[in-house]
């Protein structure tokens, strides 16, 4: 019997007071009841009631002795029994479900046991401490009072825990009652979600109604182990030719986008979703203290397009708390992994990390803890790590399903060396950088060949991708090479002038209008027209539309040979040489190509 549960005064050391909160207050003989329970319950020599009438109770009584609760109320019967419902083995024979539901309700017993209770201290700024529910763990939820959801983000070792609030934090006040709920952060979540827009805690968001989900998934996991994976062998093509070319993206690889402000990172992340359509693919783009409206235009493309019909939207805006910004990617990662263990590919886009570590930043500043680099608390890295790591290529035993992410970072004046930059780099598998100048100079999307990397390379690449690329990386790396020393003047010679216009030409080729995948077939045809050198001597202003009539021309003359790419997906000398040939005699009867 802990020592709370009883008020001490000078005359009566044994004096107990207990609160009923009611509609109806009790009778004398309930009275008398009450206190012959808590006399034996708590060896109490005197109690001293405290009624308080409240409509939030609807009928029965919620009583509480110091830091426990007994709910006797209706809403607390009708919670036992949606507990007993959802404990039922799932059945999917209808006439079983009745049976069982029928046995469950002949057989429900009402529980009148106690559960323990904590008292706020103090609260505010979306930050609540609480003392009393001394066996809380981390990262459980509880609830409050007035009906909202905190979850526990601090133990500390006077006995209170530091609560971050899921809504608004009015109706909380100084000495409010918590109790738990002794479950973690979930959403409910089916294969309605498709196509839906929710927020993190899994409402839905627009307009269209409940999601009738089926399951409550946690948005924390254990990341997979590493018997559960298998190696990243499967390409994740994105229809950028920049991206599918020179850095290829696995099913199952972190792949991060970073830049400045503005040089089209969420661009290529909606135009990866975008190239998805038809591929059995799941897409899950979650929104991260981004404008309201910037969310609303993404929606719009991805609805214009076709894709919201495999697509989940996560969107926590900028107006939400930094609580349900900080839970919002976990929420993504647990609508991603529910498709994923159910042996479904699955892309992800987390937009940005950026913002995500702000949201943190300020949630540990509020509940006082110690602040390190750019006063960013010490577990930062572990804040990211365990997200990324839930990214995986499942192994056969386990379903075989995988999740890409595609996580984006903000940086300030390219500066790739700051604190979250360093820290994501180091967890993900490869990073495509954004460079503002690039960007500014009409080079979309405006990748740097020489900070961009992809570790899983060419192991995630189809094999006619991987041979049609050639030397077309190192290529690009010569031609800004050069383009830098040619800035300082002086003749060239004619086999420098050549590489120069060659490589001129190869960036217009790279450059892509948003919204526009490509596909395989015309990466293809693109890449080995490039490396034969057919598009050099075509002026650099009309490359992009010599291309666009090329491609056209083998769809509508030679539908043979996109074809044979698309489904054999394998590389040949012959198929080159019929890809040559056919482009040439296209060349030749424009005139961008001479005889000789």
């Amino acid at each position: 019997m802990s020592e709370n549960k009883i008020e001490k005064d000078g005359e009566n050391p044994n004096f107990l007071k207990v609160e009923i909160q009611c509609v109806t207050p009790p009778t004398g003989e309930q009275l008398r009841k009450l206190r012959e329970i808590f006399l034996a319950e708590y060896a109490a020599d005197e109690i001293s009631f405290v009624i308080e009438e409240s409509p939030k109770v609807v009928g029965g009584f919620r009583i509480f002795v110091g830091d426990e609760n007994y709910d006797w109320s209706t809403l607390g019967r009708i919670r036992q029994l949606r507990k007993s419902f959802q404990s039922l083995k799932k059945e999917f024979d209808p006439d079983k479900i009745v049976s069982l539901l029928r046995e469950d309700i002949e057989n429900f017993e009402l529980h009148v046991g106690h559960q323990p209770t904590g008292s706020v201290r103090t609260v505010g700024d979306g930050i609540a401490v609480i003392e009393g529910l001394h066996k809380v763990e981390y990262g459980e939820i509880v609830l409050f009072e007035g009906g909202v959801k905190g979850m526990v983000q601090d133990i500390r070792s006077d006995g209170t825990s530091g609560i971050v609030l899921f809504g608004d934090d009015s109706e909380i006040f100084e000495g409010s009652r918590v109790v738990r709920t002794q479950r973690t952060a979930g959403i409910p979540i089916s294969n309605h979600i498709l196509g839906r827009i929710i927020d993190p805690l899994g409402k839905p968001v627009d307009g269209a109604g409940e999601l009738r989900a089926k399951e409550y998934f946690p948005i924390e996991r254990p990341a997979p182990g590493i018997m559960e994976r298998k190696p990243v062998n499967r390409p994740m093509e994105t229809g950028i030719l920049a991206i599918d070319s020179m850095f290829p993206i696995g099913r199952g690889q972190r792949e991060l986008i970073i830049g400045d402000r503005q040089t089209g990172k969420t661009t290529i992340a909606t135009d990866a979703i975008l190239n998805q359509k038809g591929k059995n693919v799941v897409c899950v783009y979650v929104a991260i203290g981004q404008k309201a409206s910037s969310i609303a235009k993404i929606v719009a493309t991805l609805k214009k397009h076709g894709a919201m019909d495999y697509t989940v939207v996560v969107s926590s805006p900028a107006s939400d708390p930094a609580s349900l910004q900080y839970i919002a990617p976990y929420a993504g990662c647990a609508v991603a992994e529910y498709f994923m263990y159910r042996g479904r590919d699955v892309l992800i886009v987390y937009d940005d990390l950026s913002k995500h570590a702000v949201a943190y930043r300020t949630l540990s500043l509020l509940l006082e803890r110690s602040p390190g680099r750019e006063a960013y608390p010490g577990d930062v890295f572990y804040l990211h790590s365990r997200l990324l790591e839930r990214s995986a290529q499942l192994s056969d035993e386990r379903g075989g399903g995988s999740m890409t992410a595609l996580p984006i970072v903000e940086t300030q004046a390219g500066d790739v060396s700051a604190y979250i930059p360093t820290n994501i780099i180091s967890i993900t598998d490869g990073q495509l950088f954004l460079e503002s100048e690039l960007f500014f100079a009409g080079q979309r999307p405006a990748i740097n060949v020489g900070l961009s990397v992809s570790r899983v390379g060419g192991a995630a690449q189809t094999n006619i991708m991987k041979k049609s690329v050639g030397t077309t990386r190192l290529d690009l790396a010569q031609y800004r090479e050069m383009q830098a020393f040619t800035q300082f003047g002086g003749d060239l010679d004619a086999g420098t002038a050549r590489q120069l216009k060659y490589g001129a030409g190869l960036m217009q080729l790279l450059r892509q209008s948003n919204n526009s995948p490509m596909s395989l077939h015309r990466q293809v045809i693109t890449l080995l027209c490039a490396q034969a050198k057919l598009f050099t001597d075509i002026p650099l202003r009309e490359i992009k539309a010599v291309q666009q009539e090329l491609l056209d021309y083998f769809e509508q003359n030679n539908s043979a040979i996109p074809y044979k790419i698309e489904h054999d997906r394998t590389y040949s000398e012959r198929l080159k040489k019929d890809i040559l040939a056919c482009a040439t005699k296209f060349l030749r009867d424009k005139g961008y190509l001479s005889e000789a």
